[in-house]
C-alpha cells in the first residue's frame, strides 16, 4: 500500500490547549508521526497539487484567516499561539471584523485548537498527503494511506476545532468527485464524531457520510453526531451516525461499522474515504473505548471486503507508544 506524508506536517507543535477548565499539554503532538512512520516503514513525499483542491472545500476567507492569524496575533502584541476565547453563538460577522480575537472566535468552535505560526503549512501538507493518496487510488491502486497530521475531520468549511484546521478527508472526497467519481462515501471510525465532515456534505447527495463514534451526549463534540442527524435537502438520508457508549469493545463496534458498510453499499459508492482514528484503543488518554491492537486488523478486513477503492486518512490516536502498532494493524487488514 502506498503511504504519503510530508515532513512539514511535524512543524505545528502547540504547547498547550484549554481542557476541562484549565490549560493542559497539547495532546496532538508531532511524536505521533514518528511512531506511525517507524511502525509502517516510512512514507513517500506527496506532490504539491496546490490550493485549488483545498479551496474546493474550504471558504477562501477562512483559508486567508489560517494563513494570516499568527501574524495578526503577533501584531496585537500577544505571546504564544493564537487561541480563541469569544464565540459568537448568536451570529457570525467575520467579513466585517478585523480584531484577531473576533476572527478567531468566528472561525473556531473550541479553544483546543491553537493556531501556531506553522499551522497553515502543516495542515496544507496534511491535505496534500490526502490528495496524493487519492490520486494513487484514482490511478488504480486498491488502497492508499495518508498520514494526515494535523488531523482534519472536525474542521468545517469555514471553521477549525478539535486539533483540526483543514479537513483532509473532505478534500480527498471532493477531489475524487472532481476527477469524475460519481458517488463517494466517507466512513469515519475515529472515537469522536467528524462534525466538520458532516457539515461540509450535509446538504449533498453525492457524498455519503457514515460515522461510528462515542455518544455525543457524553463526549466531544457534543452538538453533532446524534443518531437522528440524517442530512438535509439533496443530502437527506446521506448522513448516518451510529453513536456508542463509553467502554465499547470490538463486538458492538464491529456490528455498528458493518451496519454502516451495508449502508455504503446500498448508496452505491464508487470510492471510499476512511477517516481512521486510533483513539478508539483501550488505553487512549483522552478517549473511552476498549478496542485492542489486534481488533484494528479485523475492522480493516471488513472494510476491505466491501471491495471499493479506498483512501485511508489518519485522524486521531493519542497514546503515542501504542499508536504505531495500532496503525500498522489497521493497514495490515487491507
Amino acid at each position: 500500500m502506498k503511504r504519503f506524508h510530508a515532513p512539514a506536517q511535524a512543524t505545528h507543535a502547540p504547547q498547550r490547549e484549554l481542557h476541562n477548565g484549565g490549560f493542559a499539554p497539547y495532546a496532538e503532538v508531532p511524536a505521533r508521526i514518528d511512531a506511525i512512520l517507524s511502525a509502517i516503514g516510512g512514507a513517500d513525499l506527496p506532490a504539491d497539487r496546490g490550493i485549488d483542491p483545498i479551496a474546493a472545500v474550504h471558504d477562501p476567507a477562512y483559508l486567508a484567516f489560517l494563513r494570516d492569524a499568527p501574524a495578526l496575533w503577533r501584531d496585537a502584541g500577544r505571546p504564544g499561539d493564537a487561541i480563541p476565547y469569544a464565540f459568537p453563538i448568536r451570529g457570525r460577522r467575520p467579513l466585517t471584523l478585523s480584531r484577531i480575537d473576533a476572527l478567531l472566535g468566528a472561525h473556531a468552535f473550541d479553544a483546543t485548537t491553537p493556531i501556531t505560526a506553522q499551522a497553515w503549512t502543516a495542515s496544507y501538507w496534511s491535505a496534500q498527503s490526502a490528495l496524493a493518496a487519492t490520486q494513487a487510488v484514482l490511478d488504480g491502486d486498491r488502497a492508499a494511506f495518508a498520514l494526515c497530521r494535523p488531523p482534519g475531520h472536525h474542521a468545517g468549511r469555514d471553521y477549525c476545532g478539535g486539533y483540526c484546521h483543514l479537513n483532509a478527508a473532505a478534500i480527498a472526497a471532493q477531489a475524487a468527485r472532481d476527477a469524475g467519481v460519481a458517488r463517494v462515501a466517507i466512513l469515519d471510525i475515529d472515537y469522536h464524531h467528524g462534525n466538520g465532515t458532516q457539515d461540509i456534505f450535509w446538504r449533498r447527495g453525492d457524498v455519503f457520510y457514515a460515522s461510528v463514534h462515542a455518544d455525543p451526549a457524553t463526549d466531544y463534540p457534543f452538538y453533532w453526531g446524534h443518531a437522528d442527524e440524517r442530512g438535509e435537502g439533496a443530502g437527506a438520508g446521506a448522513t448516518l451516525n451510529r453513536p456508542l457508549p463509553q467502554g465499547t469493545a470490538i463486538d458492538p463496534f464491529r456490528r455498528a461499522q458493518n451496519d454502516l458498510l451495508t449502508a455504503i453499499a446500498a448508496f452505491g459508492a464508487d470510492m471510499l474515504i476512511v477517516s481512521f482514528g486510533a483513539d478508539t484503543w483501550e488505553g487512549d488518554p483522552i478517549s473511552h473505548f476498549a478496542l485492542t491492537t489486534a481488533d484494528y486488523a479485523v475492522l480493516a478486513r471488513d472494510i476491505a471486503a466491501l471491495g471499493l477503492p479506498t483512501v485511508v486518512a489518519m485522524e486521531g490516536g493519542y497514546a503515542v507508544a501504542a499508536l504505531g502498532a495500532n496503525v500498522a494493524s489497521f493497514l495490515s487488514g487491507f
